[in-house]
C-alpha cells in the first residue's frame, strides 16, 4: 500500500471518523433522549443530590457512560455547522427530538442541550450561534418569532450560596416565548421567564422578568422602554437557506 494511499485513508477517518461513530451510536442517542425526557419533569423539583466524597468509579460501564456523555455533547455542537438545512432538521427532529414545527429555521452554530425539551413552532427563525438550553426546565418557542443571532436562553444556574453549589429549585425554570416575538441580537434570557405575544427585547438586553405582550424591553437588566402595534399579521414561510 503507498504512502499515498495510507495518508488519504487517514485523512478520511479524522474528517469523517466522528460521523460514523455518530451514525453508529444514534440509536443509542434517541434510546437515552427519550429515557431523559420522561425523567425531566419529575427532576425539575428535586434537589441536586450532594457530591459524594468517595473515589472515582472506574467501571466499564461508568467510563462508557462518561465518554458517551461527552461524545453527545460534542455531536450537538458538530450538528450546527453541518451545512444543510436538511441534515440538520433531520438530527434535530429524528435523534436530537426536538420539537421543530414547518417552517422553523435554526440557522448555523446552534448549542442545543436537553434538545428533547426544546419545542420551536410554525414560521419561527433561530439566528446564528444560539445557545438554547432546555435541559434544567425546558423552553417553548411560539410561532412567527424572529431571534437575532447568538442568542441565549438559560433555564437553569446554580445557587452560589449553596454549600455544594448545586442548582437548586428556585434556580431553574421553563422559559416560554410568545407568537411573535422579536428577540434582538445578543439577548440573553434566564430562567422562569415568560416573553408574552409580540413583544420585542433590544439588543444585547438581559432578561430577568416576565414581559407582557407587544412591550418593547430593553437594557441590563432589560425594563420597558416602549410599546409595539398589536395588528401583526405577518407570517414566516420562505425556505431556508440552502447551505448555513
Amino acid at each position: 500500500m503507498s504512502i499515498e494511499l495510507v495518508l488519504l485513508i487517514l485523512l478520511i477517518i479524522f474528517l469523517w471518523g466522528k460521523w460514523m461513530v455518530f451514525l453508529l451510536l444514534s440509536p443509542l442517542m434517541i434510546w437515552h433522549n427519550r429515557r431523559a425526557a420522561r425523567k425531566a419533569e419529575a427532576s425539575d423539583l428535586l434537589i441536586e443530590e450532594i457530591p459524594a466524597d468517595v473515589k472515582p468509579r472506574n467501571s466499564i460501564m461508568a467510563i462508557f457512560r462518561r465518554y458517551f456523555t461527552g461524545f453527545q455533547r460534542y455531536i450537538n455542537i458538530k450538528v450546527g455547522y453541518i451545512p444543510s438545512q436538511t441534515i440538520r432538521n433531520f438530527i434535530y427532529r429524528h435523534i436530537m427530538l426536538v420539537t421543530l414545527e414547518k417552517y422553523a429555521i435554526v440557522y448555523y452554530g446552534a448549542e442545543i442541550r436537553g434538545s428533547y425539551r426544546l419545542k420551536i413552532g410554525r414560521g419561527s427563525i433561530i439566528g446564528d450561534k444560539a445557545i438554547l438550553d432546555a435541559r434544567r426546565g425546558g423552553i417553548t418557542i411560539g410561532e412567527n418569532v424572529q431571534f437575532g443571532s447568538e442568542v441565549k436562553l438559560w433555564t437553569g444556574s446554580h445557587d452560589m450560596n449553596d454549600p455544594y453549589f448545586r442548582s437548586m429549585p428556585n434556580k431553574r425554570g421553563a422559559i416560554k416565548i410568545g407568537n411573535r416575538a422579536w428577540i434582538g441580537p445578543s439577548v440573553t434570557i434566564i430562567h422562569s421567564v415568560e416573553i408574552g405575544e409580540g413583544a420585542v427585547v433590544a439588543a444585547g438586553s438581559v432578561v430577568t422578568k416576565n414581559i407582557p405582550p407587544y412591550e418593547v424591553w430593553g437594557g441590563i437588566p432589560a425594563k420597558k422602554i416602549g410599546t409595539r402595534n398589536s395588528d401583526l399579521k405577518y407570517e414566516f414561510s420562505s425556505p431556508a437557506s440552502p447551505f448555513y
